[in-house]
This record gives C-alpha cells, sequence and structure tokens, in this order.
C-alpha cells in the first residue's frame, strides 16, 4: 500500500547529517517536530503532574500517550467522540500513539497469543478482550494521535525462538495494519523485532523497510538487554531503514541512551524515566542523578543544577525540593518532573544545533566522558 495521500499531512525533511547523526524536521497536521526529539510520556492522555501549558514551555515538540490504557479507560469511542485525543487533553501539538502490543504482552493477564491477534484479561476489571491489528489501528484512528503504531509482539530478548515466532508475527501484523490504516491524516509506522540477534534483526528490518511506511520504529530494547547489545543492534538496523523516514527508538530516556541512540542515527525516543524519576524523588543531572530524600540537602540553598535554565532550578533550591518531599506535597513531582524533561528536551536541542554546526562528535565524546 502507497502512503501518497499521507505526504500532504506528513513528512520528512532531513536538514543536515554529521556521520551518522541526524537533525531533521517532521512535519505533521499538529505541527512540525525537530529532530532528534525527545517525547514526554502521557500514558493516560496527561504527562503526570504536569498541564499541556507546562509541556509548552518546556518546548515538548511531540507528547506520547498509550493506547492500551485509554483503550480501557475511558475507551477510545468516548475520546472519538469528544474531539479526538488532542481535543480531549488540550494539547494542540504532535502526538504519537502506540499500538498497545508491548502493555497487553507486559502488562496484561492471561493472555493468549495466536497468528490472528491476542486475548487479554484486563489489568484494571478482570475483563476479556481481543486485540489484532485491525482493532489497534481502529482504536487509534479513534484516538487521533498524529502518528500511529503498528501492532507488533514484543518478545524476551534472549529468547531466540520465541523472537522468531514474534517476528514473523510482527511483520504479518504490519501487512495487516498497513491493509486497516484508512486515516492518511496519521502516519503510520511500522516497528522492528528479533530480540538481540543481529540475523533477526537485519531480517526484520529489510521486510518492515520494504512495506513503505511513513516511519519506522525499533522496539523490543531496553527491555533487559546490555548496553553494548542495545547498540550493536542499531549499528545492525539503522543502515538498512530508509534515510528519507523518521527513526524511533521506543522506551529510552537516559542520556547515555539518547546520545548513543542518536549518533546511530535514530530521531525519536520516548520514555516514562523523567517524570517517574521525579516521583521517586530524583533529579536527572550530567553526573546521574540526585536523591533529594537526602538529609545533605536540608540546608542546601542551591537549585539542582546552577547551570540549568528550567523553572524549577531558577526558583528554588534543593532545601526547600526536600521539604516538599518530605511533607508530601504534589508540587515536589511538578517541580522535578520540570527540571528532568528540561534536562532531556535540552539535550536533545543541543544535539540538533551541534549535528547542524558539524560537530557532534565532539558534543558526544564531551558528554558521554
Amino acid at each position: 500500500m502507497s502512503y501518497l495521500n499521507s505526504r500532504q499531512k506528513f513528512s520528512f525533511d532531513l536538514i543536515a547529517q554529521d556521520g551518522n547523526a541526524r537533525a531533521g524536521l517532521i512535519h505533521t497536521t499538529h505541527g512540525d517536530i525537530p529532530t532528534p526529539v525527545f517525547a514526554p510520556v502521557g500514558t493516560q492522555a496527561t504527562v503526570k503532574s504536569l498541564t499541556p501549558a507546562q509541556l509548552s514551555e518546556l518546548g515538548a515538540g511531540l507528547i506520547l500517550a498509550n493506547t492500551y490504557h485509554l483503550y480501557l479507560r475511558p475507551g477510545d469511542d468516548l475520546v472519538a467522540e469528544l474531539g479526538g485525543l488532542h481535543q480531549f487533553m488540550n494539547w494542540d501539538g504532535p502526538i504519537l500513539t502506540d499500538s498497545g502490543g508491548f502493555q497487553v504482552f507486559s502488562l496484561a493477564d492471561s493472555r493468549v497469543i495466536d497468528d490472528e491477534g491476542v486475548i487479554f484479561k484486563s489489568h484494571i476489571d478482570g475483563s476479556t478482550h481481543r486485540l489484532t491489528p485491525q482493532k489497534a489501528i481502529q482504536i487509534q484512528e479513534n484516538l487521533g494521535a498524529d502518528i500511529i503504531m503498528a501492532l507488533d509482539e514484543c518478545a524476551p530478548p534472549y529468547d531466540r525462538e520465541y523472537n522468531q515466532q514474534a517476528m514473523q508475527r510482527t511483520h504479518a501484523w504490519a501487512s495487516a495494519c498497513l491493509d486497516a490504516w484508512s486515516r492518511h491524516d496519521q502516519a503510520l509506522f511500522g516497528i522492528v523485532q528479533g530480540g538481540i540477534f543481529p540475523d533477526l534483526r537485519q531480517q526484520s528490518a529489510e521486510f518492515i523497510a520494504s512495506l513503505d511506511f511513513p516511519g519506522n520504529a525499533i522496539g523490543g530494547l531496553s527491555v533487559g538487554e546490555k548496553k553494548s547489545e542495545m547498540h550493536a543492534i542499531l549499528d545492525v538496523v539503522n543502515p538498512i531503514l530508509p534515510n528519507d523516514k523518521p527513526r524511533y527508538l521506543m522506551g529510552v530516556g537516559t542520556l547515555e541512551d539518547l546520545i548513543n541512540g542518536v549518533m546511530r542515527g535514530v530521531d525519536i525516543f520516548d520514555c516514562v524515566l523523567p517524570t517517574r524519576l521525579a516521583r521517586h524523588n530524583s533529579a536527572m543531572v550530567t553526573t546521574g542523578r540526585l536523591n533529594l530524600v537526602n538529609a545533605g540537602f536540608a540546608r542546601d540553598p542551591d537549585p539542582i543544577d546552577r547551570d540549568c535554565t528550567c523553572y524549577t532550578c531558577q526558583n528554588f533550591s534543593r532545601a526547600y525540593l526536600r521539604h516538599l518531599i518530605r511533607a508530601k506535597e504534589m508540587l515536589s513531582a511538578t517541580l522535578l518532573s520540570i527540571h528532568n524533561l528540561h534536562y532531556l528536551i535540552k539535550l536533545t536541542q543541543q544535539m540538533r544545533q551541534a549535528i547542524i554546526e558539524n560537530r557532534f562528535e565532539r558534543f558526544a565524546m564531551d558528554n558521554l566522558e
């Protein structure tokens, strides 16, 4: 199936390239996305503890919402009735939804997988549901995100037999998703699978690339494998995926992961890590993480990071943040989320500028030391 109709709504311009690192611009009906880009995760149609206005102030170019959770609650039909996800959550920028496959395989109980899809029980109330490629597309078309994902099966990284079977299912489901895709104001991405096995990954990347999706994703990484193994798989996959389409590495969100991903040709990243760390009282800094519960911060007048320009660091001390945490005030999660997301969004902006100025290798070396 061709996606020519979607070119009017979705396209990707490669602005600059420095080695394998790429600076680009994704065009969607809800605005342009400068890449590389880190997408905050809004699982339940909300990025936890933050308002859309705060996300906009942070410069978030893309946010992610979760198909599995929104299908179960409040229901994709209800979201469609109320004008789609953008109107429902009052976010006028680009949105990406995943297919729900990862959550089905990781969260749902008593799942039964066959070649047509998966039967699973809701983690909310135990009700039984059937998710097929056609159903995944229907749900995402109801939600109305700018970028939607084909249904895939994510297997444990080291089980070769399971990965080969899951890869074959992923390929069949990718073709079925293309056949079911009818809203060409949305861009459908295919997903490469194959665990940590280079030959399976090569086979999967070649097949997914052949289907001519508007963009392509790399799934099944950052699920327990070594960093070196993830990097090796990216080295195999990215040269196979088309250079004129965006590449999305699913579910990674540390400084090391983002720099190594961009170094290998990745354009889009997402992860729950920055907001999850915030809810667990931790701030992301260049030296690692600060646990602000520590007593050593009780009288510390400094911000989290003296060089950081985020709202939190410009206005509040470590001592105040520790006080909020110990008092169990909700504001602590908000202020730490603002800082952590600013940290990663600024990192992608700095990488983009370094690529455009042909100095990415030096930038990577300086920040990975």
